[in-house]
């Protein structure tokens, strides 16, 4: 089986012992085969293509402006009351994407405890994934919805990669596909083999990162051999996304990648 994994550094999570610039700068000598953060939005977007052309990665993702961070937002696709702040987040977003050459977008749903939810949440989420989807198949750019496990991110609006997908499904645009998060899969006990497989048709990224202090892939309990295995079983051909916290040092860490390339 002649499968060559692509891995792409997470500059939200890696390298942050030097200034972002710096971080791509070492993604490209260090071993990765492209780039992503989530929001590169103080860094105008010409500036950061030359940021691209000079490392000759690609930028693989980033999300649209998700909310009030501080506030502890993590996006706002679910609120009724934040459509056109969406709608708005949509247009910056693509306009971003579309100058620095980036082909796909983290629609991030938001955070919102289980007992608050309502129709309307669904009904607005489903509507703004639907008009993100639309907007951005006209730029050649694909949405991308992800879970997140509730002990790491409390109250996030998709638990698991199940719930990612029947988000996608009801959404029914054909421009939305999942960002597989491994990390986020085996922490609500769900088997990434397994995932990986009933979700092949959808799956457009994945991120790894090990279990339980996600750590570098080999730190913890997930078979990350298994996991590089099922992604060529199913013919995966994207980038899969580094976003763990190093043990360490980011360099101190990467001997995983040569023993995983």
């Amino acid at each position: 089986m002649n499968f060559k994994p692509k891995y792409s550094a997470h500059l939200g999570y890696l390298f942050t012992e030097v200034e972002f610039e710096k971080r791509f700068v070492l993604a490209a000598t260090k071993g990765f085969s492209a780039v992503e953060a989530p929001s590169p939005y103080a860094v105008p977007a010409t500036e950061m293509a030359k940021w691209l052309k000079r490392i000759e990665l690609p930028y693989v993702q980033f999300g649209l402006k998700s909310g009030n961070a501080a506030a502890g937002e993590k996006g706002i696709a679910i609120l009724p009351n934040r459509r056109d702040e969406f709608k708005a987040s949509v247009a910056e977003g693509l306009d971003y994407a579309e100058t620095i050459g980036v082909k796909m977008l983290h629609a991030m749903a938001g955070v919102l405890p289980q007992q608050e939810r309502t129709n309307a949440h669904k009904d607005c989420y489903l509507e703004n994934l639907n008009y993100a989807a639309t907007q951005a198949e006209q730029r050649g750019i694909q949405i991308i919805v992800e879970a997140m496990n509730p002990i790491s991110v409390p109250n996030y609006y998709l638990s698991t990669a199940a719930e990612s997908a029947t988000a996608i499904k009801q959404a029914g645009h054909k421009n939305i596909g999942l960002l597989l998060d491994v990390f986020h899969t085996v922490s609500v006990g769900d088997d990434p083999i397994a995932t990986i497989h009933q979700h092949a048709d959808i799956i457009s990224h994945i991120h790894i990162a090990d279990v339980p202090n996600r750590h570098e892939p080999g730190s913890g309990t997930i078979d990350f051999i298994s996991v590089r295995q099922a992604l060529a079983e199913i013919n995966y051909d994207g980038f899969i996304g580094c976003e763990y916290t190093p043990a360490g040092e980011t360099i101190a860490g990467l001997n995983w990648l040569k023993s995983h390339s």
